[in-house]
């Protein structure tokens, strides 16, 4: 249990120093083509337009890295004051100043937290703006100059000693050894912390320096996953076989190397062929004099090329380094899938493999099980989300009412996917959610959707349903009670919970806006708002159609008291994970009592007029009235 604790630490440590990175990758990008373009050695050489490359790399990444940083722990106060402190350490200091922005960032954002926490209800009204200025300001400058005194020269201490550790471990030809952390740390998710806390750091100044780093090349380099899913290719078996041409494709273009993390787990002594795979490319680079001239991120070969400096002799390098690693990746990988068993559950080591990373992979889906053709006859149909009671209720609702226009006897309902009952014919969830429901009901027909408002997924389901089912009256029977056992309880809307015109800068404080309306209305519990927030980032509450229904986790249904609703129109619209959002239905749900006003919100909102017109509402009451309409 200590050594699990101690990896999912790790594990989110990595995340945040990610966090903190990924979105500022266009500033790298940007600092490496000029650093390409225009120094003495690049391809277009310009002193005037070299004169970019230091400031950006000394004060504008960084500070790009702080404001992040505190961001990520107080939005935008955090960002202002993490910017702040990070100054302190960037002018108390020679070098890149990554680690240390990484440092101030965060604790700039959690100091200015603290003291908001400290300060709420106890400022004088009209006093607001002059107190939010101030403690800003003041705590940035006490920050940065505490950065520029200690902390500042502390990093320099510390990164100076990783510098000449990399080049003693250079130097004796030992560079090579670290793929036996870094492989393997990148399959268990670990990677983010060795390569944004420490490589990317000391391969900036090793660029500042020389020119050039190996360092972007240890855990960019795309050759070893490529040569096990080329094996996989040859020698698989079943889906494994089928699908590792397409995600070699991915992993070597598109750069998204977790996509061949399944194939490994699979066969966990494919480990062998990813060490030696990632061994053989560095001990290419450090012969031949390998390395990168800006971070290349995604690391697809693409990227790596582009940020290759501009002479033969380091395209011959880096090309070489990452076929070496293919090759031997390769041959290791072929010997270990022809000499032993395969398992053929892909579905499942992706599924471990999100386990692993702790949160939603962008391409676990790309593994879902193909499905067969529709049961020929269906009784009953499941829509399924974590915690039954919101997104599921929607979908539910629209495609209950989809199936009583085209007059067919099938039960619709929704539940939290850890509640599907066995003989559920027909699951539909959202794509992320989709293995973890066939894993509960694995004979079941699936369906993914990414929109539960509007999916096409409904009419075409229709259309196939139509083709011929049978179902008994006793099922019939049962869904029709089970309907008019539904409370119907309009008063779950009031006035009082609609709130126009609001502006957010983040889908978390929109969520967190919406849960403290829920709380002072004496329908849930305090901390029922957190497991709003985790609901969400577990798997998104955007509907479809610039809707989104935040509501609690499955946990969260022991700390909602009574059903309720609130509305918040947003016309300006919010970003929830690059969806624009300009209505939000806050949800707490009690024994099924919100299910029939939701399915009344859900048909609504399943045309875009009606969300016109409620974007557009002038009062609570002309809002409501279009909802009660439906």
């Amino acid at each position: 249990m200590a050594q699990s604790n101690i990896k999912v630490a790790v594990q989110k440590f990595g995340n945040f120093l990610s966090s903190m990175v990924m979105p500022n990758i266009g500033a790298f990008i940007a600092w490496g083509l000029i650093t390409a373009l225009f120094i003495p050695t690049g391809f277009f050489p310009n002193e005037s337009l070299a004169k970019l490359v230091d400031p950006m790399v000394k004060y504008l990444l960084p500070l790009l890295i702080g404001y992040t940083g505190g961001k990520l722990v107080h939005d935008q106060r955090g960002g202002v004051v993490g910017a702040i402190a990070t100054m302190g350490v960037i002018v108390g200091s020679d070098i890149p100043m990554f680690l240390g922005a990484m440092i101030m960032g965060p604790l700039g954002g959690y100091i200015i937290k603290k003291f908001d926490q400290f300060i709420e209800g106890k400022v004088k009204t009209g006093f607001e703006m002059l107190i939010n200025n101030f403690s800003a300001g003041i705590l940035g400058g006490i920050l940065a100059i505490l950065a520029f005194l200690g902390v500042s020269p502390a990093v320099d201490g510390f990164t100076g000693a990783l510098v000449v550790g990399v080049d003693w471990m250079v130097a004796h030809g030992l560079l090579p050894l670290t793929s036996i952390l870094i492989e393997p740390a990148k399959i268990l998710f670990l990677n983010n912390a060795i390569n944004h806390g420490i490589l990317s750091p000391i391969g900036a100044e090793q660029i500042r320096t020389n020119g050039q780093s190996i360092l972007l090349l240890l855990e960019t380099n795309p050759g070893p996953g490529l040569g096990i899913l080329l094996a996989y290719c040859f020698f698989g078996k079943g889906t494994a076989k089928q699908s590792a041409p397409g995600a070699a494709i991915i992993h070597f273009i598109g750069g998204i190397h977790e996509i061949y993390f399944p194939y490994v787990l699979m066969r966990p002594l494919l480990i062998i062929a990813a060490i030696l795979g990632g061994m053989s490319g560095v001990f290419t680079f450090v012969l031949l004099g390998g390395g990168l001239q800006a971070v290349a991120s995604p690391g697809s070969i693409l990227a790596i090329l582009a940020a290759t400096p501009g002479n033969a002799g380091s395209y011959v390098a880096n090309i070489s380094g990452v076929l070496v690693a293919a090759v031997v990746s390769f041959i290791v990988g072929s010997l270990i899938l022809k000499t032993g068993k395969q398992s053929e559950d892909l579905d499942e080591a992706a599924r471990k493999m999100q386990e692993m990373k702790g949160k939603k992979s962008s391409v676990a889906g790309s593994f879902t099980k193909q499905q067969g053709e529709v049961p020929a006859s269906v009784q009953k149909i499941v829509f399924a989300c974590d915690a039954g009671m919101g997104s599921s209720a929607m979908g539910a609702s629209l495609l209950r009412k989809k199936v009583k226009q085209a007059d067919l006897n099938i039960s619709v309902t929704n539940t939290a996917i850890s509640n599907i009952p066995s003989d559920a014919q027909i699951v539909i969830t959202q794509e992320e959610l989709t293995p973890r429901a066939q894993n509960k009901v694995p004979d079941a027909y699936h369906i993914s959707v990414d929109n539960f408002l509007s999916s096409p997924e409904y009419d075409k389901l229709i259309d196939q349903l139509k083709n011929g089912h049978t179902t008994s009256k006793a099922e019939e029977e049962k869904r029709v009670s089970a309907e008019n056992n539904t409370d119907s309880n309009d008063g779950l809307l009031k006035e009082e919970n609609v709130f126009l015109n609001q502006h957010f800068s983040s889908k978390e404080e929109a969520i967190r806006f919406a849960g403290s309306v829920l709380v002072k209305g004496g329908y849930v519990e305090e901390n029922y708002v957190e497991a709003m927030i985790d609901r969400d980032n577990m798997t998104s509450t955007y509907m479809g159609n610039d809707v989104a229904i935040p509501h609690g986790t499955e946990e969260a249904k022991k700390n909602v008291l009574r059903s309720g609703f609130t509305v918040i129109q947003v016309p300006e619209g919010v970003d929830f994970d690059g969806e624009k959002v300009r209505l939000i239905f806050g949800i707490a749900g009690k024994d099924g009592t919100h299910l029939e006003i939701l399915s009344g919100i859900a048909i609504t909102c399943s045309d875009m007029d009606n969300i016109e017109k409620m974007v557009h509402a002038k009062s609570a009451k002309e809002l409501m009235a279009i909802i009660q309409s439906n």
